[in-house]
């Protein structure tokens, strides 16, 4: 049974990244589907799509290698968690390596950026950093 999706949605790209794969399958939530739409905005990720199986669903995530062939995610790490939750305001949401990174932010408007959240004025619950 899994206890946090979120840190396994993470950690399943973290280990394709590691593992050199293509592409990553995970099953889909509502919240998943959003942080795989700003990785993919971002330029994290290569894109993602939303496929039917006969369960729910499935995000196939195509990962992005740079030239070099280093994955374009340096890192990525999960910073609320089921156990301890992370709430910031507006004013407090943080930069990531200095603006370098994307911290994504779930506020009462949706999933941003913590960019976007800023711009916004709101704050909420810090999801995960991305490097």
């Amino acid at each position: 049974m899994l206890t946090d999706p979120i840190a396994d949605f993470l950690t399943r790209i973290r280990n394709a990244l590691a593992s050199e794969h293509a592409e990553v399958e995970i099953p889909a939530s509502k919240l998943k589907k959003e942080l795989a739409r700003i990785l993919t905005e971002q330029g994290y990720i290569q894109s993602f799509t939303v496929e039917p199986t006969t369960v729910g669903e499935l995000i196939r995530i195509v990962l992005k290698y740079t030239r070099d062939g280093e994955p374009a995610i340096e890192g990525i790490r999960r910073i609320s968690r089921p156990g301890r939750r992370h709430y910031v305001h507006a004013a407090g949401v943080p930069r990531v390596r200095g603006g370098m990174g994307t911290a994504i932010v779930s506020t009462s408007v949706g999933v941003l950026t913590g960019h976007q959240a800023r711009e916004r004025g709101v704050g909420g619950e810090v999801v995960a950093y991305v490097w």
